[in-house]
């Protein structure tokens, strides 16, 4: 039996839809508190993208905004949830290997910047999974 991802549409409630529609407002929490924080604090946003040598900031900041929204989105209303779901993957590792370089740290913070970059690592694993039942799921359907 392939496992599937409710894709239960918001005006059919069942438990399961509820369920599955929840785990994915919570796997998308943070992406969508990132991305709204940095659209009302645009500034803030850009000097995030500087602090973390992306140059230029202006872009890169945009395209963290509108990858993170959108990304969830599209997880969390089952459209094309497969492509949302494997693009905050890979921008959840890309963001990590930028900000999370634990490896050169010392010191007392070392070990929890290398947790919280191993969380991510599981993050990440959890969109491509999201992504890899939906796509074959979609295709299943077709055929």
């Amino acid at each position: 039996m392939t496992p599937t991802i409710s894709t239960t549409s918001p005006s059919t409630v069942t438990a399961s839809g509820v369920v599955s529609r929840l785990c994915l407002v919570l796997l998308c929490a943070a992406y969508l508190q990132g991305g709204l924080d940095k659209a009302f604090d645009f500034p803030s946003a850009i000097a995030e993208m500087e602090r973390f040598g992306l140059a230029p900031a202006l872009p890169f900041a945009l395209v963290a905004i509108i990858g993170e929204i959108g990304g969830s989105v599209l997880v969390i209303t089952g459209y094309k949830r497969w492509l949302g779901a494997a693009y905050l993957g890979i921008f959840t590792i890309v963001a990590t290997l930028v900000a999370g370089r634990f490896w050169e740290m010392t010191g007392p913070g070392r070990m929890m910047a290398e947790n919280g970059f191993f969380e991510h690592l599981g993050l990440a694993g959890a969109f491509f999974l999201v992504a890899w039942i939906d796509f074959r799921t979609r295709v299943q359907d077709k055929y």
